[in-house]
């Protein structure tokens, strides 16, 4: 009688044991785990429609989750898209515009020390922070993400371009020709607010950023943490590993993005070893449509009319994938309007943090989309392009005021008829159905009117200069 009792004891006991590390996920505030590609375009994933580039580990990710389709960045461009995640906020009206577009070596400026990040706002819970690789809001040690919230940072401060080789491409882009730029300064790797190398070499930067990522995992599992994964690639010049190198049809893009969806399918195996999975939100995006000028060194946009640095689809809806098992419904579909500015709020909501209450925020909280609790939460999102409103969406229909091709030298056409399109219909953008709906037309043209006085526009960041470029130690 007393052995059966023990049995039955030392049974409910390991019962009881065995469940322990998902109620342990399930009392510990959720984990975050933002990661952006630099220059993916819409159409550039297997889940996207892609026919050679082979993506298996953001496929799985995708069935495993939810994949939106109507997914917007918050610019065209790199610097402002990610200062719109960060802060929630647009990009001019934190004065992260300018001629240019992005900051560069000769900034004097970055992301406004009076922002809000998601790092800072998580924190606040008590959140372990980290960034792994590019941060392009301010190269200046003052402007760091080590003084934006983040408590780890190992990566480069902008574009991987932006060294002393331009790209990878035979032919060049701009007349500039492939190779080495004597004149230029080095790209530094850094590890917090230590310049550790120059010029590294990126044939292996994504398998160190995806070792990075693992160990702050690593190190941070028994708290709550904040890991924002910011690859420098597919954005040239493009450099894959030799595990890569010469594998993808697609050729060199190819092998760049085959190896990025290899860094993604390490960092979700590490969770769900470590069973962290079941508490972590994983949510994978771009920072902008792919860099048409590139050629082939560039992506695709699919189906999407343009590329970066435009307002038309291809310029701004990317891919975005959410990805949290038992949380997360799984081989979800949404057509629900998000951009990466609701990422603040929506992280906000899933952590129980406290959002800023002193500022206007731009983003919307869409933990009920990813939750399955309504369908849509966004109805209208405006098409910024520096500080200018180029275009204005609601609901099915999207008006073009000024138009301008990407990395045109022309000025930007302005239209006093805007140009109408349905974009469920038409995601392409190749029928003006303005005459045939001025009801709409005069809609759109109020939301337009009304986000341009929405608020006063800060001066430029972006074109605050140094006198003459300075190396820092």
């Amino acid at each position: 009688m007393i052995h059966r009792l023990n049995v039955r004891f030392f049974g409910s006991l390991l019962l009881v044991l065995s469940g322990f590390p998902m109620l342990a996920q399930s009392q510990k505030a959720p984990n975050i785990i933002v990661i952006l590609a630099d220059d993916l375009g819409y159409g550039d994933l297997g889940c996207y429609g892609h026919p050679t580039i082979s993506t298996p580990n953001l496929d799985r990710m995708a069935v495993e989750g939810m994949r939106f389709t109507e997914f917007y960045s918050g610019a065209a461009v790199c610097t402002p898209s990610r200062a719109a995640l960060l802060t929630g906020r647009l990009p001019a009206r934190t004065g992260v515009y300018g001629k240019g577009d992005v900051f560069r070596q000769n900034s004097a400026s970055g992301l406004p020390l009076s922002e809000v990040t998601v790092a800072e706002m998580l924190k606040e819970k008590g959140y372990a922070t980290g960034l792994v690789g590019k941060w392009h809001l301010g190269h200046l040690r003052e402007f760091l993400p080590t003084r934006q919230g983040f408590d780890y940072w190992f990566g480069t401060p902008y574009s991987n371009d932006m060294g002393k080789v331009f790209t990878t491409s035979k032919a060049g882009v701009y007349g500039i020709p492939p190779g080495p730029r004597a004149n230029a300064p080095a790209l530094p790797l850094y590890k917090n607010e230590t310049i550790i190398e120059e010029e590294p070499d990126q044939h292996f930067l994504t398998k160190r950023y995806t070792d990075e990522v693992i160990q702050f995992i690593k190190r941070s599992k028994d708290k709550p943490f904040l890991m924002y994964y910011a690859s420098n690639f597919p954005h040239t010049p493009l450099y894959a590993s030799p595990d890569f190198e010469g594998k993808s049809p697609r050729g060199l893009y190819g092998d760049v993005v085959a190896e990025l969806d290899w860094s993604v399918g390490q960092i979700l195996k590490t969770l769900k070893e470590l069973k962290l999975d079941q508490n972590t939100l994983v949510f994978f995006t771009s920072d902008n449509g792919p860099w048409l000028v590139q050629k082939d060194h560039g992506g695709s946009a699919g189906l999407l009319f343009e590329g970066k640095n435009s307002t038309y689809e291809g310029g701004m809806r990317v891919p975005g994938i959410a990805w949290w098992p038992g949380k997360i419904k799984a081989n979800v579909t949404s057509t629900a309007l998000m951009s990466n500015m609701d990422l603040l709020p929506t992280i906000a909501a899933v952590a129980k943090a406290s959002l800023p209450k002193d500022r206007i925020l731009d983003g919307i909280d869409q933990s009920g989309v990813l939750f399955g609790q309504q369908e849509k939460a966004r109805e209208m999102l405006p098409y910024y392009l520096n500080e200018q409103v180029f275009a204005i969406r609601k609901g099915s229909w999207k008006a073009h005021f000024l138009t301008h091709a990407s990395y045109s030298p022309a000025a930007p056409d302005v239209h006093a008829t805007p140009l109408l399109y349905n974009i469920d219909n038409d995601p392409s953008e190749k029928y003006d159905l303005a005459k045939d709906y001025p009801d709409i037309v005069a809609d759109l043209t109020k939301e337009y009117e009304k986000q341009k006085t929405s608020f006063t526009l800060p001066p430029s960041e972006i074109e605050k200069v140094l006198p003459s470029p300075q190396k820092q130690n």
